[in-house]
């Protein structure tokens, strides 16, 4: 068939292959030739990959074929459903080993899960930061070699017995299997998850909990001491406690439920991502952590007019703030565990976005009509604060709402810095006022803020189950959700409080909790590590707990 050319004259067949062949002789043209074939090749070949890997994707086929367990029930054949036959017939063969659900993994929520697990991980290296800036430069090793240390104990621990503890089956207040991950199944539950896949993720959260309790501890802690309360941390308090809330079994997890704890309620207690959990077990450690150390030496309150010690590098200490922000993206939408929840995963991080953004307004703006002037760690403290409340109702509020959580949790931290203060307690970077307080304060605001538009059991892509919504008080659900999340959140702050107080007071009496006042004056970090951060600076002696005396040089001496 001839075709016209761009010259409008036609060709025939045989003058096409002439020109093609005249053409093929020139080195440019078949440059061009072959990178136009390679192009289309490859391209045929991405949309047809595409057509057989996306299929798998979104079913799952990485499958172990093991005999169903006790608790899961064969799936019946379809002969079985069939009327018998009047003549006996011979004896089935052996039915194929039957594929359990949840013994499917799902590569897509896998990978998810994964990626997740990586930046919340990643949020250690903003923790440092964040640590180290707020801090000294006296005591800047200190921090870089506990959180590093706590790092690598949490994952022994939750390794060990920690995932254990918080997430397989037992009672209402403790998981009794899995120990050392022996015995886990494939996946975790019906999530399609692979087991090591969630644990990975669990233990960055876990390590999460453990940072922040240092975080008021800093400058005047023992490094023995800080591995002794770290090693109660992450293989006692946060799984045991937090096995309650998210274990499958947990009390508060099914609080309200009939023969269960609190059965008139009709609520069981919510935390999508960790408010409760993480941040106000956390922040309760740090606070029991921080009375029982006492402030650090030449630490002077306002009342006693004095002031906060000035960190010494507010460059690494904002980056830092803004480097968990980044890592948040991992915590709260990762924990849908589903990358197939496309519009939950969606709404999470912009609430996410949008609380962090709120809080850290409202936060340099109070300060800035207190003092008249734009204080940095104000407001990166503000948009921690709102990342920290928007943690629990992040699944189940509207934009609107995460908006007015995050503005009211930016004025709640200056507020708690305040009282702090007025208590003379000595929290060097915050942790108290920006986790356990404003972890309380998002617990508590999903009773106020869930927008009932959401499920409060999960949610399906294809067809979400809205049949069982979170409604909060001001969208006119009432006050059942807000009891719960009261009682819940009550329940796990005194607890902690409890449990965290008992153990630095041990640690105390052992005289292994607060390092000696030699020590301290030394600095931490010549006295517990023998090495200083910044060995080619000359550090000032405002570095000094007290501030050392200057030595002013005599003319003719060196």
């Amino acid at each position: 068939m001839a075709r016209t050319t761009h010259r409008g004259e036609q060709l025939s067949l045989k003058e096409k292959v002439t020109r093609l062949t005249d053409r093929m002789k020139d080195p440019e043209w078949r440059r061009y030739g072959f990178t136009l074939a390679s192009g289309k090749v490859l391209g045929l070949a991405v949309v047809l990959g595409m057509m057989l890997l996306i299929p798998v994707l979104l079913t799952g086929t990485s499958a172990r074929a093991d005999t169903p367990t006790a608790a899961s029930a064969p799936v019946p054949s379809l002969a079985a459903a069939e009327p018998a036959a009047a003549a006996p017939t011979p004896a089935p063969a052996p039915a194929p080993p039957v594929v359990l659900a949840k013994d499917i993994v799902n590569p897509l929520n896998t990978v998810w899960t994964l990626i997740a697990a990586f930046l919340v991980f990643a949020m250690q290296v903003g923790f440092v930061m964040l640590e180290a800036g707020f801090c000294r430069s006296r005591e800047t090793v200190n921090v870089l070699v506990e959180c590093v240390f706590d790092t690598c104990l949490c994952g022994i621990l939750f390794w060990a017995f920690g995932y254990a503890f918080m997430f397989s089956e037992g009672n209402g207040f403790i998981g009794t299997h899995w120990f050392f991950l022996k015995g886990a199944p494939v996946t975790y539950g019906a999530t399609g998850v692979a087991i090591l896949a969630h644990w990975l993720f669990q233990f960055a959260f876990a390590d999460t909990c453990s940072t922040i309790t240092s975080g008021a501890m800093i400058g005047r802690t023992d490094f023995i001491g800080d591995i002794l309360y770290s090693f109660a941390v992450s293989g006692f308090i946060y799984p045991i406690i937090g096995h309650w809330v998210w274990g499958p079994d947990g009390f508060l997890a099914t609080m309200g439920s009939a023969g269960k704890f609190l059965p008139s309620l009709g609520m069981n207690f919510h935390d999508f991502a960790g408010s409760t959990v993480v941040h106000t077990i956390g922040g309760s450690v740090a606070l029991a952590g921080a009375v029982v150390l006492g402030p650090r030496l030449g630490r002077k309150f306002k009342r006693d007019g004095g002031g906060p010690m000035t960190p010494h590098d507010l460059t690494i200490a904002v980056c830092g703030g803004l480097l968990l922000w980044f890592g948040w993206y991992g915590f709260n939408p990762g924990s849908t565990l589903s990358a197939m929840d496309f519009e939950g995963i969606g709404r999470v991080a912009a609430n996410t976005t949008l609380a962090a953004c709120a809080a850290g307004l409202t936060a340099v703006c109070y300060i800035y009509f207190r003092t008249g002037k734009w204080d940095p760690g104000s407001i990166t403290n503000g948009f921690l604060a709102g990342l920290v409340a928007i943690t629990a109702p992040c699944y189940w509020v509207s934009p609107f709402g995460s908006v007015m959580i995050g503005a009211i949790a930016g004025v709640i931290v200056i507020l708690a810095v305040d009282l702090l203060e007025y208590l003379r307690i000595d929290d060097p970077i915050g942790a108290v006022p920006v986790h356990m307080v404003n972890g309380i304060w998002g617990t508590l605001s999903l009773g106020l803020f869930a927008s009932g538009q959401f499920s409060a059991i999960g949610s399906d892509p294809i067809a979400p189950d809205l049949s069982n919504r979170l409604t909060g008080l001001f969208y006119g659900g009432g006050y059942k959700v807000l009891a719960a999340q009261a009682i819940g959140s009550a329940i796990v702050t005194v607890a902690t409080l409890a449990v965290a107080f008992a153990v630095m007071v041990a640690i105390d009496a052992k005289g292994l909790l607060r390092l000696s006042e030699d020590g301290e004056h030394d600095g931490l970090d010549i006295h517990e590590h023998g090495i200083s951060a910044y060995p080619e600076y000359v550090i000032s002696a405002l570095a000094s707990p007290a501030g050392a005396p200057l030595r002013v040089p005599v003319a003719g001496k060196k």
